[in-house]
């Protein structure tokens, strides 16, 4: 079927009024962390969260967690989860651990949409969620969806 020229120019900006997923805040994060936590209070220390603080290409950004724990049976890393604010999902990723990880680690690339902060969690086998902040200034964005 053809469409004149006439009806498509009129139907076009109907497709400004299609829902379109938005993009993450820091109102989303804080909501994502409480998800991985079950509203537990997260405290800032034991966990590294690396990353550049300025990124030329957000389409790949490394990034290393480390995470301070003896990695026993008694005393291990269950998770790490890495949550951003400006990127169009808050959730950036979580990796399960366990004692016999050896080391509480994780290391990934991400894409980032724009200059932003980045929050990495901890959860503890004894119930306890640890956390580090970084900020990262990006200069060519990655993630645009419109």
């Amino acid at each position: 079927m053809i469409v004149p020229t006439r009806r498509l120019l009129l139907a076009a900006p109907a497709l400004l009024l299609l829902p379109r997923q938005a993009d993450a805040t820091p109102e989303a994060m804080a909501e994502a962390v409480r998800g991985f936590t079950g509203g537990a209070p997260v405290t800032p220390g034991r966990v590294a969260l690396d990353i550049s603080p300025l990124v030329e290409n957000g389409n790949t950004v490394p990034l290393s967690v480390i995470v301070e724990s003896p990695m026993t049976e008694e005393d291990h890393v269950r998770a790490i989860a890495v949550f951003n604010e400006r990127n169009p999902q808050p959730h950036v990723i979580t990796a399960q651990l366990g004692p016999r990880a050896g080391r509480a680690l994780l290391s990934t690339h991400i894409r980032l949409a724009t200059s932003q902060t980045l929050l990495a969690v901890a959860a503890l086998s004894d119930g306890s969620f640890w956390s580090d902040r970084a900020q990262v200034v990006v200069t060519l964005a990655a993630c645009i969806e419109g």
